[in-house]
């Protein structure tokens, strides 16, 4: 499916498609922080009816409710599709030298070539994790990458 990218100066960023419909729908990321999701009733690109708000945090709630299990889906086709790739979870212990440090500090990517893809908390799901995402002691991280790679992240967790 193709995104377009539009910006929109003092406003933020349209991010258009079309759905299976037909419809053209875009997702307007203000500069607030605010998202307008919207349905364009015609041909005209500025014809277009709003139909709901949300400030970051309800932007953020909807995108884990819909992006979660197809990221957790997309992975597991991803590790079937590349041989030798596999994804893992790596629990941070309460005796973790990491729990309560930016994920950044742990340097992993960097020293392994495994990439931690999410951090599940509970029953919430932080993907992509940002580097100054504070771990967390029963933090799972989702990691990709070779069986090496995800040993040696889940050493460096463990300390």
């Amino acid at each position: 499916m193709d995104v377009t990218e539009v910006l929109l100066p003092g406003v933020g960023l349209r991010y258009e498609f079309t759905n299976h419909e037909g419809e053209r729908i875009a997702v307007v990321a203000e500069r607030t922080g605010d998202f307008e999701l919207v349905v364009y009733t015609g041909r005209d690109p500025d014809e277009s009816r709003p139909v709901v708000r949300f400030n970051s945090e309800e932007a953020d709630a909807v995108a884990e409710i819909l992006g979660a299990p197809r990221i957790a889906e997309r992975f597991a086709d991803l590790t079937k599709e590349v041989p030798g790739l596999l994804a893992a979870q790596v629990e941070v212990r309460s005796a973790s030298p990491y729990a309560g440090e930016p994920l950044g500090r742990t340097r992993a990517r960097t020293r392994t070539g495994a990439s931690i893809v999410a951090i599940v908390r509970g029953e919430d799901v932080i993907a992509p994790p940002m580097p100054d995402e504070v771990l967390q002691a029963g933090d799972v991280l989702v990691v990709i990458g070779t069986r090496e790679g995800i040993a040696d992240v889940d050493e460096i967790i463990q300390g």
